[in-house]
């Protein structure tokens, strides 16, 4: 929880290049006046409030981004139609309005985003299952070190090299300064993270995947609060920027086109720190986090227990399409597939028989994967 909040608190810091979606992303704000664009924030953050606080107290997975993009284009799409009929122009012209391309990319790239993280994540607990077995302490000192360098270099990766894309302290002399010298970087931080992995079993009784799994947390924390933090205030910090311009020219509420929307905003840090702290306080008090917590810690478990989520016919449907890719285990010579079964047996403890297995058969994995999901 310490180390989760303050990758929320510094996630918070890293939000600001993302703002630009609850501005500009899902609708053409130089076709809207300032009063229609603050009944479109309105909308969204009503919307968002009760939505999204009805799914935490039920403990429902959702996804905030689905959430904001479809409010926002639901709220756009409603003031656009009220918008052409009151100047007795046809439906037609609503697409004027709404910034269908761009929403689109988004729309389809979360879609797709879900494909490729549950690939990749099926494929990468296989490899490190096949690595280290359930007896992963005796392999730490020879291939648990070279896991533990890529795996902090690639969480290094996504929260420096990335991550301080979207800083608005950071500027963009330095950037491109990164980006020239990103392979050089990246050598030398797996060189580091190695070496300080060995130093660190050679000379302490630290189990080494403990701080991977830590750095995993950190980083987790931060992409969340990132994301998650402009969904829920990018559409009020659009709004507060949008009345700062309408005061300043002067004119007309309901006459004055927000073009300024249109342009780059760099987010205020005074507004991105109370938001990370609130919502580090809310990751301590509410309830209906731990709420949330607790059905992710269910559907991420191990051992049986009671489902929250059963399966659906999708998954069911799913899992026997790619039942005759385990065909391709036959071509395996039988010492190679007995070998690749031992890693897969549990090792004996308090009591057990060692005789336990989980299912490693590609479809037995991508059932189980979709039960996590």
């Amino acid at each position: 929880m310490i180390v989760a909040s303050f990758g929320v608190f510094f996630g918070a810091l890293f939000a600001g290049g993302m703002m630009e979606v609850a501005r500009k992303g899902i609708f053409n704000p130089e076709f809207f006046t300032f009063a229609e664009v603050m009944v479109i924030f309105m909308a969204v953050m009503f919307t968002d409030i009760v939505l999204l606080d009805f799914f935490n107290t039920f403990g429902l997975p959702t996804s905030t981004t689905v959430s904001i993009v479809f409010e926002l284009l639901g709220a756009s799409v409603a003031m656009a139609a009220f918008k052409v009929l009151s100047n007795g122009e046809g439906l037609g012209q609503i697409g004027q309005y709404i910034n269908s391309e761009n929403a689109l990319t988004i729309i389809t790239g979360i879609f797709v985003s879900v494909g490729v993280a549950f690939t990749v994540g099926m494929l990468v607990q296989y490899l490190a299952r096949l690595i280290f077995s359930f007896d992963y302490q005796r392999r730490l000192k020879t291939v648990g070190v070279i896991w533990a360098g890529i795996s902090l270099t690639a969480i290094s990766y996504f929260l420096l090299f990335k991550g301080l894309k979207g800083a608005s302290f950071v500027s963009g002399d330095f950037l491109h300064w990164v980006e020239a010298r990103t392979g050089m970087l990246m050598l030398g931080t797996f060189l580091f993270w190695s070496v300080l992995m060995f130093l660190i079993l050679q000379f302490t009784k630290v189990n080494i995947l403990r701080i991977v799994v830590l750095a995993g947390t950190f980083a987790l924390a931060m992409a969340f609060a990132s994301n998650d933090l402009v969904n829920f205030i990018g559409p009020s910090v659009a709004g507060f920027e949008s009345y700062r311009d309408w005061m300043r020219s002067g004119a007309d509420a309901n006459s004055y086109l927000m073009e300024s929307l249109a342009a780059a905003y760099p987010a205020n840090t005074y507004m991105l720190l109370p938001a990370g702290l609130i919502m580090v306080i809310t990751l301590w008090l509410s309830k209906k986090a731990r709420t949330v917590t607790d059905t992710e810690v269910s559907l991420g478990r191990q051992s049986e227990g009671l489902e929250r989520f059963n399966s659906n016919l999708v998954a069911r449907w799913l899992v026997r399409t790619v039942t005759g890719l385990n065909a391709a285990s036959a071509i395996l010579p039988n010492k190679w597939k007995e070998k690749i079964e031992s890693r897969f047996r549990v090792v004996p403890m308090n009591g057990d028989n060692g005789n336990a297995k989980i299912p490693t058969t590609l479809p037995h994995l991508i059932w189980c994967a979709l039960r996590l999901t």
